[in-house]
């Protein structure tokens, strides 16, 4: 919601939960200065108005046999309506894709895909470039993670 005006105590929940989500109500209640009811009822304000959009798990993909993460640099075959609206049809059949960006710039799409290894990636590609059709594709593949974070930097100190 765009008239919703996020106090102080408002960007601090999203803060701790953004680091630890399992953070029983109290010890969150503790951390933001409220007692528990009142910040109960301000986890609910915040994720009917969409701030807060979920809570999920942190995985390592490595670990779940997810070792080779791409990005892949797509510039559109033409910048119709039709043709992005194909693309934001097509990305949702690959669940390889974890993130997507329309960028300004030399290229127009950043996609994030992460899969098992190569050959799961050149599968990726050929079954990708078969439903759409771009005027060209680049990948970068990422040989190591420096810093990934989920926690964005909220300004937790003013008003």
């Amino acid at each position: 919601m765009s008239d919703l005006t996020l106090d102080r105590i408002d960007r601090k929940i999203p803060h701790q939960l953004m680091r630890d989500a399992t953070l029983p109500v109290a010890q969150l209640a503790e951390r933001v200065g409220l007692s528990q009811t009142p910040c109960r009822k301000r986890i609910q304000k915040l994720e009917a108005a969409g701030v807060i959009t979920g809570r999920v798990a942190l995985v390592d993909p490595v670990r779940v046999g997810l070792g080779l993460t791409v990005f892949v640099e797509i510039e559109a075959s033409d910048h119709t309506p039709e043709w992005r609206a194909e693309f934001r049809k097509v990305i949702p059949q690959f669940p390889a894709i974890v993130e997507v960006h329309r960028m300004a710039g030399d290229i127009d799409y950043m996609l994030k895909v992460v899969v098992p290894d190569m050959g799961a990636f050149d599968g990726f590609y050929l079954e990708f470039t078969r439903r759409l059709p771009c005027r060209n594709i680049t990948s970068k593949f990422s040989m190591e993670v420096i810093l990934a974070s989920t926690a964005w930097p909220i300004d937790t100190e003013t008003a």
